[in-house]
């Protein structure tokens, strides 16, 4: 026997009704929630800025080492061309014993 079509749509409406009352927040507690999550939300960006700082100072730490290296490295080669020549005159100037 076929249920008649008012019958089944009043049903609908009920189901969709009950649902809708059943799944709703309040204002209240929406704004606890929020507030739990902005308060994170502010405790990250504080700990953001301070890791932001300290990868700064170190890239300004790691420039100035680069470049006290490459002064360093600069040096080493004149260095290095004085020494090959000094060599070259020991060598040149060294008689054979005997």
């Amino acid at each position: 026997m076929p249920l008649p079509s008012k019958s089944i749509a009043a049903a609908g409406m009920a189901m969709v009704g009950a649902l809708s009352l059943s799944g709703c927040a309040t204002e209240d507690y929406v704004n606890k929630h929020i507030a739990v999550v902005n308060d994170r939300v502010s405790a990250l960006e504080g700990r953001v800025a301070a890791v932001e700082t300290s990868a700064q100072q170190a890239n300004a730490t790691a420039q100035q080492a680069l470049s006290a290296a490459q002064a360093v490295n600069g040096r080493v080669d004149q260095l290095s061309g004085r020494v090959d020549s000094i060599e070259q005159q020991l060598a040149a100037h060294k008689r054979p014993r005997g």
